[in-house]
C-alpha cells in the first residue's frame, strides 16, 4: 500500500505518493483564507476532515503530482565539522547523508530541504525532533549528536545506525516468528517507556521508523519530528488547522480524531507494527486513503488469526495483539511495557504446552514399550 505526504504549503495543495504523511487540505477550495474547520470530535470527525468548510470540496479527492525533490547533492562538501560522504536516504523534508566526524566518527546527517527553509513550522518541526531525540537517552533510541545551522542549512547529526529499516527487512524476510517477533516488541516497547518517562510520546511509530541489524537483532527507534510534549499545551502543537500529521496506516484513531493523545496512541501503534511483523499485512486494508480513514475511525481490525490462517497463532497471543488495536484508548493496555508483558507471556504459553504435549507423546511412546 502506497504512502502519502503532503507538499508542504501555506495553501491549498496536492497529496503525493512516498513520504509519509496524509494531508487533508482542500484541493479546489477558491477562498485563501478558508476558516477553520469545527472542533473535531466523534460526531462531526467525518464532515470536518473529509469537507472543505468553505466550498464542501471533499479535501480527500486528492490530485497526484510528483514531489519537487531536486535538490544540490551535498555529498564532499564539510557543514559544521560533518564531512558528508554520501547520500543514503531522501524523503519529502528531508536528506540523510552518511557523514564523518573528527571526534565521533560515522554518524547520519539529516538537512532540510532547501525549499523548505522559509516555512516557520516545519522548520520548528525538524529542529524539535533533535530537542526531543536528545532528552531520550536509551541503548534503543537512536542518539542526537549535534543540530542547528550552518551554511543556510538546518541540520541534525545523529548516530550511525547499523542494518537497515525494519521495512526493508521484512520486505525482503517476510512475516516473523512470534519467538522472533516478540523480543523485537519488549526492545521497542523498552526505548518508548524511556521516551515515555521524559514526557514525550514518538506519535510516528511505523517499521520505516525502527532500524533492525539482522546480526545482532537489535533495534533501534528514529525519527522525533512529529513527537510532541505531553505537557505540552495545545496553543503551542505545531499543527496547521485541518492537518493530520503521521503515517495513516499506523496512526491511533484518537489522533484522526483531532484528540490530544497520551501513551496509549504509541501502544496502538506499536501493535500494528506487531501484526505487521506476524502476517506481513496491516489490519485495516482500505483500497484508498479515503477507504482506509473511515476504516481506522469506525471499522474493526481484521483478526490476526484471519490475516495468515495457515500461521496458527495462539488465542492468548492473539487476544493481546487486538488488545493493542482497540479503537479506544482506556481498552488496550495500560503502558508498552504492559503489550510487550503479555506478548512475552503469551509466547511462554505457548511454548510450555507445547512443551507437556511432547513430554506426553514421549511418555506414551516409553509406556507402551515397557509393556511390551
Amino acid at each position: 500500500m502506497e504512502r502519502y505526504t503532503a507538499l508542504a504549503s501555506n495553501s491549498p495543495g496536492s497529496v503525493v505518493p512516498g513520504a509519509g504523511d496524509l494531508s487533508v487540505w482542500p484541493t479546489r477550495c477558491q477562498d485563501p483564507h478558508p476558516p477553520p474547520p469545527p472542533a473535531a470530535t466523534r460526531a462531526n470527525i467525518e464532515s470536518a476532515v473529509a469537507r472543505c468548510v468553505t466550498c464542501r470540496a471533499s479535501k480527500l479527492e486528492v490530485s497526484f503530482a510528483p514531489t519537487p525533490m531536486a535538490n544540490e547533492n551535498l555529498a564532499g562538501r564539510t557543514i559544521a565539522g560533518y564531512r558528508l560522504l554520501e547520500r543514503v536516504g531522501e524523503g519529502g523534508t528531508a536528506e540523510v547523508y552518511r557523514a564523518e566526524h573528527g571526534a565521533r566518527g560515522a554518524c547520519a546527517f539529516k538537512v532540510l530541504r532547501q525549499r523548505l527553509r522559509g516555512d516557520p513550522i516545519v522548520v520548528k518541526r525538524f529542529l524539535r525532533e533533535a530537542g526531543y531525540g536528545s532528552r531520550v537517552v536509551h541503548p534503543g533510541v537512536v542518539r542526537t549528536y549535534d543540530f542547528g545551522e550552518a551554511d543556510g542549512l538546518y541540520y541534525l547529526a545523529l548516530e550511525w545506525a547499523k542494518g537497515e529499516s525494519l521495512a526493508d527487512f521484512l520486505h525482503r524476510e517476510g512475516p516473523l516468528t512470534p519467538v522472533d517477533a516478540v523480543p523485537l516488541v519488549r526492545q521497542l516497547a523498552e526505548a518508548l517507556a524511556a521516551a515515555h518517562s521524559a514526557g514525550i510520546i514518538h506519535r510516528d511509530l511505523k517499521p520505516e521508523n525502527i532500524m533492525y541489524d539482522p546480526q545482532t537483532r537489535t533495534v533501534k527507534l528514529l525519527d522525533f519530528g512529529i513527537a510532541r510534549d505531553a505537557e505540552q499545551p495545545p496553543e503551542e502543537r505545531l499543527t496547521r488547522t485541518g492537518f493530520f500529521v503521521g503515517t495513516l496506516q499506523y496512526v491511533a484513531p484518537e489522533a484522526l480524531s483531532g484528540e490530544l493523545v497520551d501513551g496509549r496512541a504509541d501502544i496502538y501503534s506499536l501493535a500494528k507494527i506487531t501484526y505487521y511483523m506476524l502476517t506481513g499485512k496491516n489490519p485495516h486494508q482500505g483500497r484508498s486513503p479515503r477507504e482506509l480513514f473511515q476504516q481506522l475511525l469506525n471499522g474493526k481490525a481484521v483478526p490476526l488469526s484471519e490475516a495468515l490462517e495457515a500461521a496458527k497463532f495462539p488465542p492468548v497471543l492473539e487476544a493481546a495483539v487486538m488488545k493493542g488495536l482497540a479503537r479506544h484508548p482506556a481498552d488496550r493496555q495500560p503502558t508498552v511495557t504492559a503489550f510487550a508483558d503479555e506478548l512475552e507471556a503469551a509466547v511462554a504459553q505457548s511454548r510450555d504446552a507445547k512443551s507437556r504435549g511432547w513430554l506426553g507423546t514421549l511418555k506414551n511412546i516409553v509406556g507402551k514399550r515397557d509393556s511390551e
